[in-house]
């Protein structure tokens, strides 16, 4: 028996540390919800965990991304649906001035109105923006792409993936031109052009075909738009997937499973109980020794 060295003491208090350690992580993983706090919890968890959480914090900016695109979309083909009106007035104004039964006079009151559509037709062009992005002046009707600079020019590129691969994290949105000089009608357009002027039977005639070309024009450039919205709600779709998939494995490795928590918070409480107690024992036991110097 030894008064100045209490073993006994120092082996349960060790002990005691040790649980006492265990109910401290069992404690902080319950009250926080995450098996893995700090990098002594799981360093290769965590370094995978937080590699998973930049990619679904990139998968979620990606689909804002793509669904900002399709309201760009949405608002270029708003905007050409009612260039689409008056492309229809303008040939109902050429239908008119085709016959024979106007004179001169009438048939250059029409003729004003049929510049005034082709007017109003690059005005909506030329206005019709998203966000400060002109969507159908021609600024993207460029097969080439600079992002280099402050101002992107040439078609719109859509970033909705992790990485930078072409194959798998972006496309181009590329829109025609959509003013009346572009499309071939009105003074806008090049002079002798059949669409330039419904001031003569014989030009409205020849307009009306011009007419014709510019709806098809028209109608590429608005099933263009329809194809490119389809195929983004697929890859949000998509990217909403692999979002929540990968949460779920993010999830697997970072949040604490409860119930066996509990299990092991209750032990390390017990085992802790258990070890002050013998520690007061232990503590106790030099005592004896006085018993044995008493007598």
């Amino acid at each position: 028996m030894y008064i100045n060295n209490n073993q006994m003491a120092l082996n349960v208090g060790n002990t005691l540390a040790n649980h006492y350690s265990n109910l401290q992580t069992s404690t902080r993983r319950l009250s926080s919800g995450l098996r893995v706090n700090s990098a002594a919890d799981d360093a290769a968890g965590l370094a995978i965990r937080e590699l998973m959480r930049a990619d679904i914090a990139a998968l979620n900016q990606g689909v804002r991304n793509a669904n900002d695109a399709i309201s760009l979309i949405q608002t270029a083909d708003g905007a050409l649906g009612v260039i689409d009106e008056k492309l229809i007035r303008m040939k109902e104004l050429a239908e008119q001035a085709a016959t024979g039964t106007y004179d001169s006079t009438q048939r250059l009151m029409i003729e004003s109105e049929y510049q005034a559509m082709a007017s109003e037709i690059t005005r909506i062009a030329n206005a019709t923006d998203f966000n400060g992005i002109y969507l159908l002046n021609g600024n993207l009707s460029s097969d080439d792409h600079n992002g280099a600079g402050l101002k992107s020019t040439g078609k719109l590129k859509v970033h909705f993936g992790s990485g930078n691969d072409s194959a798998e994290d972006y496309y181009y949105i590329q829109i025609g031109t959509a003013t009346a000089s572009a499309l071939g009608l009105g003074t806008g357009a090049a002079q002798g052009s059949k669409g330039y002027s419904i001031s003569t039977q014989q030009a409205a005639q020849e307009a009306l075909a011009a007419i014709n070309q510019a709806v098809i024009s028209k109608d590429k450039i608005r099933a263009n738009l329809g194809a490119m919205q389809n195929r983004l709600e697929n890859t949000i779709s998509n990217l909403t997937t692999q979002a929540e998939n990968l949460q779920a494995a993010e999830s697997r490795i970072s949040d604490v499973d409860v119930a066996a928590e509990m299990t092991q918070f209750v032990r390390n409480q017990i085992l802790t109980q258990s070890a002050v107690a013998m520690l007061s024992q232990a503590n106790s036991m030099p005592r004896l020794a006085l018993s044995l110097i008493g007598g």
